[in-house]
């Protein structure tokens, strides 16, 4: 058994945990949430993190960002971590930095079966490469390439890929929002922060006013969880529009990746995200998004498409690099 420190480090919060690894099983011993945006750096949180405990001898992070040369400049963060400053700082006999979506590929073996829902089964001889997309305050893809005997997962940065409309409404959706950002990446419209410019140009495209009630809301807390609870609830059109739009955009992000990764192996939806709003994922418009790729069409039936229901496999991968 190894002990070991694991983070996902996101824009948004920041989790660690102490755990405990045998093979390919994870136990998470201690676990702690900070949001991110508390600390100056990721130094002064894992400091506190780790006040009155005997510091494991391996650690292993998963960023939200490019990790380059053991270091990384966070996309949606003012962070800049380097692997050797932390080993150095916290005595680690060794410290891996991942990108955040690598991580949770690497995760996956930790995952017991009801971790994963089905969205398509795919064929009974799936097999082959396969690739993981999440959104949460940003939008994560990676890939993991089949060797013929197990999977290698490896960094992407599909987020930032420019978005491509494929109608008259998200042409509109796409010039309005390049009005404000110059370049529209997928995940300036699938992600928490793409949900809430998703709505506002919905309400200015349809005219529609926002109600003083869901103004104070979204304004005093997290826009985006207001716009998805309106829109589960049933209770605001615009609010059922946005949310009906990014599960349709998610899904066609999702078919693209597949395609480009030729995950025959299958397809995970992971992230914060998804799970919170699974009945609309279940409802049909994710996989007729993620399917409608012409004559691409069959290959993509054929693929298994899983969502992930245990947010823990974002620790669980850093626990298991950090022994490999």
């Amino acid at each position: 058994m190894n002990t070991v420190i694991a983070g996902d480090i996101g824009a948004t919060k920041t989790r660690l945990a102490i755990a405990e690894v045998v093979d390919a099983q994870v136990k998470i011993r201690r676990e702690a949430s900070y949001p991110s945006r508390n600390f100056a750096t990721f130094e002064a949180l894992l400091a506190d993190f780790l006040i009155g405990e005997q510091v494991p001898a391996q650690a292993a992070f998963g960023i939200a960002g490019p990790v380059i040369g053991g270091a990384v400049r966070t996309t949606n963060l003012p962070w800049f971590i380097e692997a050797e400053a932390l080993r150095q700082r916290f005595g680690f006999k060794t410290c891996a930095l991942l990108n955040d979506l690598e991580a949770i590929a690497h995760g996956l073996p930790a995952l017991e079966p009801d971790d994963l829902l089905a969205l398509q089964a795919g064929g009974q001889e799936a097999r082959g490469n396969a690739a993981i997309i999440a959104a949460g305050t940003g939008l994560g893809e990676a890939g993991m390439y089949w060797d013929g005997q197990r999977h290698h997962p490896y960094a992407t940065e599909g987020g930032h890929a420019s978005f491509s409309p494929q109608s008259e409404l998200e042409t509109a959706l796409l010039r309005h929002l390049q009005l404000r950002y110059g370049h529209v990446s997928w995940e300036r419209i699938v992600s928490g922060m793409g949900l809430v410019d998703l709505h506002d140009f919905l309400r200015a495209h349809r005219k529609a006013v926002l109600p003083h009630r869901l103004a104070e809301e979204m304004r005093e807390g997290d826009a985006a969880a207001v716009i998805s609870r309106e829109a589960l609830g049933g209770s605001d059109d615009i609010c059922i529009e946005t949310l009906d739009i990014f599960v349709q955009l998610y899904g066609a992000e999702a078919g693209n990746l597949a395609l480009k990764t030729m995950s025959r192996g299958g397809l995970y939806v992971g992230g914060g995200i998804a799970p919170k709003i699974l009945p609309l994922l279940q409802r049909g418009n994710f996989m007729q998004a993620f399917l409608n790729k012409g004559r691409m069409r069959p290959l993509l039936e054929a693929m298994p498409v899983r969502l992930i229901l245990d947010d823990r496999v974002a620790l669980y991968g850093p626990a298991l690099c950090a022994i490999s």
